[in-house]
């Protein structure tokens, strides 16, 4: 019986150093247990994605001012180079005037996207005529006319606008253009990183590298089909030109696809925060789409129109509004993406089962002596 009692004490003794350990671990272990190092190096990504999100939108949007906004000006050549050198000398440089003779040219400058606004000059009376397209941009059109007005004001003349182009009736900020190429550039690299996700987030082979990216021609036709409905006959934000927005749509998907796909080939799931850096953080903000590059600070101003969702943005709003003018660049634009993307995917992919195939180096056997 007295074995017993000492065993049992010797028993319980160790139960309570082991529970002491475990206590001893605490927080910490647990912590340390729940959170890896890989899984903490994500949250890092995430944490500064966030905040490049607040630092990006704050900074393009929280100070909107009008530098060098094109305009076209029609004026007796008596008054033309006096205007022209007032407007161009106001301070800031909010305006870039380029005169014309008519109002003819000036008018299918608007049109084709040359300018912003054109300023008519009546030579009989005191009230001028400001031509403006609203649907490129009410933001450009309002600076541009506040502009104008103080100037005919300190004049003691009056500006009258008038609109040749206004958004529709659904699309009345004239947004929409904006938001549905948002929604293509993310719904397209969600679904690349969707494929990417179904397999375990590894690097692809080559034959898994070209399935996603045919895998995205697909998806990116649905997109613009979808996408096209709904701007169309659903909302009547953007209607008309159903088909061109389905084309466009299918070609901003696969762009982002294939940036996606291509990204995270080469870098695995540090490939998605970076695909999001360049569309979202850096592409949304800079795309014109709330305001055009004239209205953003330079360094927005200066990339928006190289990256997908400016350059999206930009063939949308000119091939619903204008009959496709200036839409030439845009799609260049996102056709690079798209190849980029495609020969990025493939080539890192290759080199990867390239190296597999020759296997790991080894040294050569010592000579035996």
């Amino acid at each position: 019986m007295a074995d017993a009692r000492d065993d049992g004490a010797r028993n319980d003794g160790a139960g309570s150093t082991a529970q002491a350990g475990s206590g001893n671990r605490g927080l910490l272990g647990e912590v340390r247990d729940a959170v890896s190092t890989r899984s903490a190096l994500v949250m890092l990504g995430v944490l500064l994605l966030q905040l490049g999100f607040a630092l990006s939108y704050m900074g393009a949007f929280h100070a909107p001012k009008p530098h060098q906004v094109p305009i076209t000006v029609v004026a007796p050549p008596a008054v033309e180079r006096d205007m022209v050198a007032r407007l161009d000398a106001l301070p800031g440089d909010p305006l870039r005037v380029t005169p014309v003779a008519t109002r003819a040219e000036a008018r299918a400058r608007l049109l084709d996207r040359r300018t912003d606004a054109a300023l008519v000059v009546d030579p009989a009376g005191r009230t001028d005529t400001l031509l403006v397209a609203s649907a490129g941009g009410p933001s450009a059109t309002t600076a541009a006319a506040e502009i104008l007005q103080a100037v005919a004001r300190a004049q003691n003349r009056t500006i009258v606008v008038s609109d040749l182009r206004a958004p529709s009736a659904g699309d009345s900020r004239g947004l929409s253009s904006f938001y549905l190429v948002l929604s293509w550039t993310i719904g397209g690299y969600l679904a690349a990183s969707a494929l990417n996700m179904a397999a375990g987030s590894k690097k692809p082979t080559l034959r898994r590298t070209l399935v996603r990216l045919t895998a995205m021609l697909p998806y990116g036709f649905v997109s613009g089909i979808g996408g096209a409905i709904i701007v169309g006959p659903v909302l009547d934000c953007l209607p008309g030109a159903f088909w061109e927005l389905v084309g466009l749509g299918t070609l901003v998907v696969f762009a982002s696809g294939a940036v996606g796909v291509a990204l995270q080939s080469v870098a695995g799931t540090v490939g998605l925060g970076l695909t999001i850096l360049i569309f979202t953080v850096l592409g949304n903000p800079s795309s014109g789409g709330v305001y055009p590059s004239s209205l953003l600070p330079p360094f927005w101003s200066a990339i928006g129109q190289a990256l997908p969702p400016g350059a999206g943005t930009t063939v949308v709003r000119n091939t619903v509004y204008f009959d496709g003018n200036a839409t030439t660049g845009a799609l260049w634009i996102l056709g690079a993406w798209a190849f980029g993307g495609v020969a990025v995917a493939i080539l890192a992919a290759a080199l990867r089962e390239g190296r597999k195939r020759r296997g790991p180096r080894t040294e050569p056997a010592a000579a035996a002596v």
